[in-house]
Protein backbone atom coordinates (compact mmCIF):
# COMPACT_ATOMS: atom_id res chain seq x y z
CA UNK A 1 0.00 0.00 0.00
CA UNK A 2 1.56 3.28 -1.14
CA UNK A 3 0.80 6.82 0.00
CA UNK A 4 0.97 9.93 -2.18
CA UNK A 5 3.01 12.63 -0.45
CA UNK A 6 0.96 15.38 -2.09
CA UNK A 7 -2.70 14.34 -1.76
CA UNK A 8 -2.20 11.68 0.95
CA UNK A 9 -4.30 9.15 -0.97
CA UNK A 10 -3.46 5.49 -0.43
CA UNK A 11 -3.57 2.62 -2.91
CA UNK A 12 -1.65 -0.46 -3.99
CA UNK A 13 -1.04 1.31 -7.28
CA UNK A 14 0.96 4.16 -5.74
CA UNK A 15 4.70 3.59 -5.59
CA UNK A 16 6.41 4.78 -2.42
CA UNK A 17 9.61 4.88 -4.47
CA UNK A 18 8.19 7.56 -6.75
CA UNK A 19 6.29 9.02 -3.82
CA UNK A 20 3.33 10.42 -5.77
CA UNK A 21 0.21 9.14 -7.47
CA UNK A 22 -0.35 9.48 -11.19
CA UNK A 23 -2.96 12.24 -10.80
CA UNK A 24 -0.64 14.44 -8.74
CA UNK A 25 2.18 13.92 -11.22
CA UNK A 26 -0.14 15.20 -13.92
CA UNK A 27 -1.53 18.11 -11.92
CA UNK A 28 1.52 19.25 -9.95
CA UNK A 29 4.51 18.07 -11.96
CA UNK A 30 6.64 21.21 -11.66
CA UNK A 31 6.29 21.14 -7.88
CA UNK A 32 7.07 17.47 -7.30
CA UNK A 33 9.50 16.73 -10.15
CA UNK A 34 12.64 17.78 -8.20
CA UNK A 35 11.95 15.06 -5.63
CA UNK A 36 11.22 12.41 -8.26
CA UNK A 37 14.37 13.50 -10.07
CA UNK A 38 16.35 12.62 -6.95
CA UNK A 39 15.11 9.04 -7.24
CA UNK A 40 16.40 8.90 -10.81
CA UNK A 41 19.70 10.45 -9.77
CA UNK A 42 20.14 7.86 -7.02
CA UNK A 43 19.32 4.99 -9.37
CA UNK A 44 21.97 6.19 -11.84
CA UNK A 45 24.65 6.96 -9.27
CA UNK A 46 24.40 3.36 -8.07
CA UNK A 47 25.84 2.29 -11.44
CA UNK A 48 28.27 5.17 -11.91
CA UNK A 49 26.13 6.77 -14.63
CA UNK A 50 25.92 10.57 -15.08
CA UNK A 51 22.89 12.13 -13.44
CA UNK A 52 22.32 14.49 -16.36
CA UNK A 53 23.38 14.76 -20.00
CA UNK A 54 26.72 16.65 -20.06
CA UNK A 55 26.65 20.15 -21.51
CA UNK A 56 30.35 21.05 -21.47
CA UNK A 57 30.94 24.35 -23.29
CA UNK A 58 33.94 22.94 -25.12
CA UNK A 59 32.73 19.36 -25.11
CA UNK A 60 32.56 17.02 -28.09
CA UNK A 61 29.02 16.66 -29.45
CA UNK A 62 27.37 13.26 -29.71
CA UNK A 63 24.38 13.39 -32.03
CA UNK A 64 23.04 9.86 -31.67
CA UNK A 65 20.07 10.35 -29.33
CA UNK A 66 17.62 12.81 -27.83
CA UNK A 67 20.19 14.19 -25.37
CA UNK A 68 22.78 15.48 -27.87
CA UNK A 69 25.41 15.36 -25.13
CA UNK A 70 28.43 17.66 -25.20
CA UNK A 71 31.00 15.46 -23.53
CA UNK A 72 34.14 16.88 -21.90
CA UNK A 73 37.50 15.15 -22.19
CA UNK A 74 37.57 12.08 -19.92
CA UNK A 75 33.80 12.43 -19.44
CA UNK A 76 30.92 10.17 -20.51
CA UNK A 77 27.56 10.76 -22.14
CA UNK A 78 24.26 10.19 -20.39
CA UNK A 79 24.19 6.61 -21.70
CA UNK A 80 27.47 5.91 -19.90
CA UNK A 81 28.91 4.22 -22.97
CA UNK A 82 30.00 7.10 -25.20
CA UNK A 83 33.04 8.86 -23.78
CA UNK A 84 35.69 11.35 -24.87
CA UNK A 85 39.40 10.63 -24.78
CA UNK A 86 42.04 12.91 -26.29
CA UNK A 87 39.37 15.00 -27.97
CA UNK A 88 37.62 12.10 -29.72
CA UNK A 89 34.39 10.24 -28.96
CA UNK A 90 34.87 6.57 -28.27
CA UNK A 91 32.50 3.77 -27.33
CA UNK A 92 29.74 2.57 -29.61
CA UNK A 93 31.82 2.79 -32.76
CA UNK A 94 31.42 0.05 -35.42
CA UNK A 95 34.25 -2.02 -33.96
CA UNK A 96 33.22 -1.46 -30.30
CA UNK A 97 29.95 -3.29 -29.69
CA UNK A 98 29.28 -3.60 -25.96
CA UNK A 99 26.74 -6.41 -26.08
CA UNK A 100 25.94 -10.05 -25.76
CA UNK A 101 24.11 -12.17 -28.33
CA UNK A 102 22.51 -15.58 -28.54
CA UNK A 103 20.55 -17.70 -30.99
CA UNK A 104 16.91 -17.73 -29.91
CA UNK A 105 14.81 -20.55 -31.47
CA UNK A 106 11.79 -19.36 -33.48
CA UNK A 107 9.02 -18.71 -32.74
CA UNK A 108 10.31 -16.65 -29.82
CA UNK A 109 8.90 -14.36 -27.13
CA UNK A 110 9.58 -11.23 -29.19
CA UNK A 111 7.03 -8.46 -28.55
CA UNK A 112 6.25 -8.42 -32.27
CA UNK A 113 5.83 -12.19 -32.50
CA UNK A 114 2.07 -11.90 -33.06
CA UNK A 115 2.59 -10.15 -36.42
CA UNK A 116 6.15 -11.00 -37.49
CA UNK A 117 7.21 -13.60 -40.09
CA UNK A 118 9.15 -15.64 -37.52
CA UNK A 119 6.04 -16.16 -35.43
CA UNK A 120 3.30 -16.23 -38.04
CA UNK A 121 4.83 -16.77 -41.48
CA UNK A 122 3.33 -13.51 -42.74
CA UNK A 123 5.08 -12.18 -45.82
CA UNK A 124 5.74 -15.70 -47.15
CA UNK A 125 7.55 -16.42 -49.41
CA UNK A 126 9.32 -13.07 -49.84
CA UNK A 127 10.05 -12.44 -46.16
CA UNK A 128 9.38 -15.78 -44.44
CA UNK A 129 10.68 -19.29 -45.00
CA UNK A 130 7.41 -20.95 -44.00
CA UNK A 131 3.68 -20.25 -44.19
CA UNK A 132 3.50 -20.49 -40.40
CA UNK A 133 5.94 -20.16 -37.48
CA UNK A 134 9.54 -20.71 -38.55
CA UNK A 135 10.26 -23.82 -36.51
CA UNK A 136 13.83 -25.04 -36.85
CA UNK A 137 15.16 -21.54 -37.42
CA UNK A 138 16.50 -18.92 -35.04
CA UNK A 139 16.71 -15.24 -34.29
CA UNK A 140 20.12 -13.71 -33.56
CA UNK A 141 19.15 -11.71 -30.46
CA UNK A 142 21.56 -8.82 -29.84
CA UNK A 143 21.35 -7.17 -26.42
CA UNK A 144 23.15 -3.82 -26.22
CA UNK A 145 24.49 -2.72 -22.83
CA UNK A 146 23.49 0.96 -22.86
CA UNK A 147 20.40 3.14 -22.92
CA UNK A 148 19.46 6.82 -23.22
CA UNK A 149 16.45 6.41 -20.90
CA UNK A 150 16.38 5.71 -17.17
CA UNK A 151 13.25 3.63 -16.64
CA UNK A 152 12.63 2.95 -12.96
CA UNK A 153 10.88 -0.32 -13.88
CA UNK A 154 13.53 -1.58 -16.31
CA UNK A 155 13.11 -5.33 -16.73
CA UNK A 156 16.72 -5.73 -17.85
CA UNK A 157 18.45 -3.26 -15.55
CA UNK A 158 21.38 -5.62 -14.98
CA UNK A 159 22.88 -4.37 -18.25
CA UNK A 160 23.88 -1.18 -16.39
CA UNK A 161 26.63 -3.11 -14.62
CA UNK A 162 28.19 -3.92 -18.01
CA UNK A 163 27.95 -0.52 -19.69
CA UNK A 164 31.58 0.24 -18.87
CA UNK A 165 32.89 -3.17 -19.92
CA UNK A 166 36.06 -3.11 -21.99
CA UNK A 167 35.14 -6.30 -23.82
CA UNK A 168 33.72 -5.49 -27.24
CA UNK A 169 32.48 -7.27 -30.35
CA UNK A 170 33.30 -5.78 -33.79
CA UNK A 171 30.40 -5.38 -36.22
CA UNK A 172 31.97 -7.90 -38.62
CA UNK A 173 32.24 -10.53 -35.87
CA UNK A 174 28.60 -10.03 -34.89
CA UNK A 175 27.46 -10.35 -38.50
CA UNK A 176 29.38 -13.59 -38.81
CA UNK A 177 27.41 -15.03 -35.88
CA UNK A 178 24.49 -15.42 -38.29
CA UNK A 179 24.23 -19.11 -39.18
CA UNK A 180 22.27 -21.02 -41.83
CA UNK A 181 19.24 -21.30 -39.56
CA UNK A 182 19.16 -17.58 -38.70
CA UNK A 183 16.28 -15.77 -40.41
CA UNK A 184 16.26 -12.55 -38.38
CA UNK A 185 18.45 -10.31 -36.24
CA UNK A 186 16.78 -8.42 -33.42
CA UNK A 187 18.53 -5.48 -31.78
CA UNK A 188 17.31 -4.61 -28.28
CA UNK A 189 18.71 -3.99 -24.80
CA UNK A 190 19.13 -1.52 -23.06
CA UNK A 191 18.57 0.14 -26.39
CA UNK A 192 20.34 0.04 -29.77
CA UNK A 193 20.54 3.86 -30.04
CA UNK A 194 23.84 4.51 -28.18
CA UNK A 195 25.44 1.85 -30.40
CA UNK A 196 23.50 2.51 -33.59
CA UNK A 197 26.72 2.91 -35.61
CA UNK A 198 27.69 -0.63 -34.67
CA UNK A 199 24.21 -2.05 -35.26
CA UNK A 200 23.81 -0.51 -38.73
CA UNK A 201 27.27 -1.69 -39.79
CA UNK A 202 26.66 -5.24 -38.57
CA UNK A 203 23.23 -5.32 -40.23
CA UNK A 204 24.60 -4.26 -43.61
CA UNK A 205 27.38 -6.87 -43.49
CA UNK A 206 24.98 -9.63 -42.42
CA UNK A 207 22.38 -8.80 -45.07
CA UNK A 208 25.07 -8.70 -47.76
CA UNK A 209 26.41 -12.07 -46.61
CA UNK A 210 22.89 -13.53 -46.78
CA UNK A 211 21.82 -11.82 -50.00
CA UNK A 212 20.59 -15.09 -51.51
CA UNK A 213 18.26 -15.92 -48.62
CA UNK A 214 15.93 -14.40 -46.02
CA UNK A 215 17.48 -12.37 -43.18
CA UNK A 216 15.23 -9.79 -41.55
CA UNK A 217 16.62 -6.90 -39.46
CA UNK A 218 14.40 -5.91 -36.54
CA UNK A 219 14.63 -3.28 -33.82
CA UNK A 220 13.16 -2.89 -30.33
CA UNK A 221 13.74 0.67 -29.21
CA UNK A 222 12.59 3.59 -27.10
CA UNK A 223 12.62 5.58 -30.32
CA UNK A 224 14.83 8.45 -29.16
CA UNK A 225 17.39 8.18 -31.98
CA UNK A 226 18.37 11.14 -34.16
CA UNK A 227 18.57 11.39 -37.93
CA UNK A 228 20.07 10.16 -40.17
CA UNK A 229 20.10 6.99 -38.07
CA UNK A 230 16.31 6.68 -37.85
CA UNK A 231 16.13 6.57 -41.64
CA UNK A 232 18.96 4.03 -41.74
CA UNK A 233 17.11 1.79 -39.30
CA UNK A 234 13.93 2.08 -41.35
CA UNK A 235 15.67 1.37 -44.63
CA UNK A 236 17.36 -1.84 -43.53
CA UNK A 237 14.19 -3.07 -41.81
CA UNK A 238 11.95 -2.21 -44.76
CA UNK A 239 14.12 -3.84 -47.42
CA UNK A 240 14.85 -6.98 -45.38
CA UNK A 241 11.30 -7.67 -44.16
CA UNK A 242 12.06 -6.67 -40.58
CA UNK A 243 10.13 -4.47 -38.19
CA UNK A 244 10.73 -1.55 -35.83
CA UNK A 245 8.98 -1.89 -32.48
CA UNK A 246 8.61 1.35 -30.54
CA UNK A 247 8.03 1.40 -26.79
CA UNK A 248 5.44 4.12 -26.33
CA UNK A 249 5.88 4.12 -22.58
CA UNK A 250 3.46 6.94 -21.77
CA UNK A 251 1.52 9.69 -23.51
CA UNK A 252 1.78 12.51 -21.02
CA UNK A 253 5.29 13.92 -20.80
CA UNK A 254 5.03 14.32 -17.02
CA UNK A 255 4.23 10.63 -16.53
CA UNK A 256 7.00 9.74 -18.99
CA UNK A 257 9.49 11.86 -17.04
CA UNK A 258 8.45 10.29 -13.74
CA UNK A 259 8.83 6.73 -15.04
CA UNK A 260 11.72 7.11 -17.50
CA UNK A 261 13.57 10.26 -16.43
CA UNK A 262 13.38 11.89 -19.87
CA UNK A 263 10.91 13.42 -22.31
CA UNK A 264 8.95 11.36 -24.84
CA UNK A 265 8.88 14.18 -27.42
CA UNK A 266 11.52 12.64 -29.70
CA UNK A 267 9.93 9.20 -29.48
CA UNK A 268 6.54 10.51 -30.61
CA UNK A 269 8.14 12.60 -33.35
CA UNK A 270 10.05 9.62 -34.70
CA UNK A 271 7.02 7.34 -34.51
CA UNK A 272 5.07 9.89 -36.55
CA UNK A 273 7.88 9.96 -39.11
CA UNK A 274 8.01 6.18 -39.47
CA UNK A 275 4.23 5.91 -39.74
CA UNK A 276 4.53 7.56 -43.15
CA UNK A 277 6.61 4.58 -44.30
CA UNK A 278 4.35 1.94 -42.76
CA UNK A 279 2.05 1.96 -45.77
CA UNK A 280 4.88 0.88 -48.05
CA UNK A 281 4.78 -2.64 -46.61
CA UNK A 282 1.84 -3.88 -44.59
CA UNK A 283 2.68 -7.58 -44.62
CA UNK A 284 4.73 -8.00 -42.55
CA UNK A 285 4.19 -4.63 -40.84
CA UNK A 286 7.16 -2.29 -40.67
CA UNK A 287 6.10 -0.43 -37.52
CA UNK A 288 4.78 -1.87 -34.25
CA UNK A 289 3.96 -0.12 -30.97
CA UNK A 290 3.86 -1.46 -27.44
CA UNK A 291 3.01 -0.05 -24.02
CA UNK A 292 3.77 -1.52 -20.60
CA UNK A 293 0.69 -1.15 -18.39
CA UNK A 294 2.28 0.20 -15.19
CA UNK A 295 -0.42 0.09 -12.48
CA UNK A 296 -1.45 3.52 -11.25
CA UNK A 297 0.60 5.40 -13.84
CA UNK A 298 -0.09 4.06 -17.33
CA UNK A 299 -3.85 3.93 -16.99
CA UNK A 300 -6.79 3.81 -19.39
CA UNK A 301 -6.46 7.53 -20.14
CA UNK A 302 -2.82 7.13 -21.15
CA UNK A 303 -3.62 4.16 -23.37
CA UNK A 304 -6.57 5.98 -24.92
CA UNK A 305 -4.36 8.91 -25.91
CA UNK A 306 -1.60 6.66 -27.26
CA UNK A 307 -4.11 4.58 -29.24
CA UNK A 308 -5.75 7.67 -30.75
CA UNK A 309 -2.30 8.99 -31.71
CA UNK A 310 -1.47 5.73 -33.50
CA UNK A 311 -4.90 5.38 -35.10
CA UNK A 312 -4.82 8.91 -36.49
CA UNK A 313 -1.51 8.07 -38.15
CA UNK A 314 -2.44 4.61 -39.41
CA UNK A 315 -5.09 2.38 -37.75
CA UNK A 316 -3.40 -0.75 -39.10
CA UNK A 317 -0.21 -0.29 -37.05
CA UNK A 318 -0.18 -3.24 -34.59
CA UNK A 319 -0.31 -2.32 -30.90
CA UNK A 320 0.72 -4.62 -28.06
CA UNK A 321 -0.28 -4.00 -24.43
CA UNK A 322 2.17 -5.64 -22.05
CA UNK A 323 1.70 -6.77 -18.47
CA UNK A 324 3.91 -5.04 -15.92
CA UNK A 325 5.96 -7.07 -13.46
CA UNK A 326 7.46 -5.37 -10.35
CA UNK A 327 11.17 -4.87 -10.97
CA UNK A 328 14.13 -2.61 -10.24
CA UNK A 329 13.01 0.58 -8.41
CA UNK A 330 9.29 -0.06 -8.95
CA UNK A 331 9.32 -3.29 -7.02
CA UNK A 332 6.51 -2.01 -4.77
CA UNK A 333 3.79 -2.02 -7.45
CA UNK A 334 1.56 -5.01 -8.24
CA UNK A 335 1.50 -6.78 -11.59
CA UNK A 336 -1.04 -5.54 -14.10
CA UNK A 337 -4.60 -6.63 -13.34
CA UNK A 338 -6.36 -8.70 -15.99
CA UNK A 339 -9.36 -6.37 -15.94
CA UNK A 340 -7.08 -3.36 -16.52
CA UNK A 341 -5.45 -5.02 -19.53
CA UNK A 342 -8.80 -5.98 -21.03
CA UNK A 343 -10.22 -2.48 -20.52
CA UNK A 344 -7.16 -0.99 -22.20
CA UNK A 345 -7.51 -3.35 -25.14
CA UNK A 346 -11.15 -2.35 -25.55
CA UNK A 347 -10.24 1.34 -25.34
CA UNK A 348 -7.50 0.94 -27.97
CA UNK A 349 -9.90 -0.83 -30.31
CA UNK A 350 -12.54 1.87 -29.80
CA UNK A 351 -9.88 4.41 -30.78
CA UNK A 352 -9.85 2.72 -34.17
CA UNK A 353 -6.87 0.37 -34.02
CA UNK A 354 -7.38 -2.80 -36.03
CA UNK A 355 -4.81 -5.07 -34.38
CA UNK A 356 -4.53 -4.79 -30.60
CA UNK A 357 -2.74 -7.55 -28.73
CA UNK A 358 -2.32 -8.30 -25.02
CA UNK A 359 1.10 -9.76 -24.27
CA UNK A 360 2.63 -11.42 -21.20
CA UNK A 361 -0.83 -12.72 -20.29
CA UNK A 362 0.73 -15.23 -17.89
CA UNK A 363 1.73 -12.29 -15.68
CA UNK A 364 -1.74 -10.77 -15.41
CA UNK A 365 -3.12 -10.69 -11.89
CA UNK A 366 -6.68 -10.94 -10.68
CA UNK A 367 -8.25 -7.68 -9.54
CA UNK A 368 -6.93 -5.91 -6.48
Amino acid sequence: MGTCKYCQSQAETISNTIGYCGDCILDHFETIWPEIKQVHDHSRAAFGLPKDPPRAKNGISCGLCIHRCRIPDHGTGFCGLRYVQNGKIRGGRPHEGNLYYYHDPLPTNCVGDFVCPGGTGCGYPEYAVAKGPEYGHNNLAVFYHACAFNCLYCQNYHFKTKTFSAKTTPAKALAEAVNKQTTCICYFGGDPTPQILHAIKAAKIAVNNARDRILRICWETNGAVQEPYLSMMADVALTSGGCIKFDLKAWNDSIHHALCGVSNAKTLENFRTLSKLAGQRSNPPLLIASTLLVPGYVDESEVSSIAKFISDLNPHIPYSLLAFYPQFYLHDLPTTARSHALRCRSIAEKAGLKNVHVGNVHLLAEDY
